[in-house]
């Protein structure tokens, strides 16, 4: 099978390597019928995930039918369409049981498909932990509107989860790209005051207009301002940072108003510094870390009930032999691309 590698810093490439076989009795096979392209692919690419092992097919977005299952596997059984969630959970240990998947102690345990075993930019994909890695695609739901539910979608979803968004609030989110805008249509599920979206990409900032009209735009260059002249008490009740630049960091506490909740969704390729003289007296809670993706049962179900779609995000679609340039144009942000569907024909 064809599968896209990671052969060295800077470097993947489209190779062969064999199908995939189940090695424990708690795995499943599944075969790819869609895939995409996150930022953190490109992360791996540039170094900056320095646990990534070389050589493993890349690719941790997914969703595909049931191949072959291990002997344990209760759950689902051969022909079932399903998600693949980012994370490899064990579901014992005391980490999974507080919900906390990302930080599965088992050894293969948290972001490993795509970083540290092979993932999904292939044909066929071997799942450990399929019991609790994967999640059943309800008939009436189709592969695009379940293909971002492992990863991107969960991660807006368990970020508006922490960040205790209540009706009263003003939220700003930082950010208008993928992550950006799955969070966007999680924090709407919220029903809060108001939401107000901060981006610098002119083509980004139409796509939230045209889509979203009831949101607020503005820019990074007036976002402080702005925040300040359309919230109620002194700046944002909670600040979503998904952006990941430079500045954004300073940014999102900047807007927050005292005692905020600013929840840091972003992956940074550089350390960021929390001034605390100059934050002494906002009081603000800061919530970091990866997603943990333990409710792709309830967003399938938001799915299948209409009050998620996520299907406006796929401006491009490629089929995996020409995922070269499904990378160029995702990585350079060409043709107005927000997410890229890659197919298996």
């Amino acid at each position: 099978m064809i599968a896209y590698t990671y052969k060295e810093h800077g470097k993947f490439e489209l190779t062969e390597k064999p199908l995939p076989e189940i090695i424990d009795s708690r795995d499943a096979v599944v075969k790819v019928t869609m895939s995409s392209i996150c930022s953190s692919d490109l992360h791996i690419k540039h170094g900056s995930v320095p646990r990534a092992v070389p050589g493993i097919t890349v690719g941790h977005e997914m969703v595909g039918i049931v191949e072959k299952i291990g002997s344990d596997i209760r759950s689902f059984k051969v022909g079932d369409r399903v998600t693949v969630n980012v994370e490899t959970f064990c579901g014992e240990c005391f980490f999974c049981k507080k919900g906390f998947v990302n930080n599965c102690t088992d050894k293969n345990g948290g972001w490993a498909l795509g970083c540290r075993i092979d993932g999904g930019q292939t044909e066929f994909v071997r799942v450990p932990y399929a019991d609790t890695g994967l999640n059943k695609i309800p008939d009436t739901v189709t592969d695009e509107q379940a293909l971002f539910v492992g990863d991107v979608l969960a991660t807006g979803f368990w970020a508006t989860r922490i960040s205790e968004i209540t009706e009263d609030d003003t939220v700003l989110i930082i950010g208008a790209g993928p992550t950006g805008i799955c969070t966007l249509l999680c924090t709407m599920l919220k029903n809060p005051k108001r939401i107000i979206i901060c981006e610098k990409d002119e083509s980004r900032i139409d796509f939230v207009k045209s889509h979203y009209p009831d949101v607020l735009v503005c820019t990074p260059e007036n976002c402080k301002e702005f925040v300040f002249e359309n919230s109620d008490h002194g700046g944002a009740d909670v600040v979503l940072e998904v952006a990941g630049a430079e500045d954004t960091f300073r940014l999102s506490w900047e807007c927050a108003r005292p005692n905020a909740i600013v929840t840091v969704v972003a992956l940074y390729d550089k350390p960021q510094t929390l001034p605390l003289p100059d934050m002494y007296g906002k009081n603000l809670i800061f919530k970091t870390g990866g997603v943990d993706g333990c409710d792709c049962e309830e967003i399938l179900s938001l799915i299948e009930q209409g009050k998620i779609d996520t299907t406006p995000l796929i401006t491009h679609r490629f089929p995996l032999k020409d995922i070269e340039k499904a990378y160029d144009i995702f990585e350079n942000k060409l043709d107005g691309v927000i997410k890229i569907a890659v197919t298996n024909e």
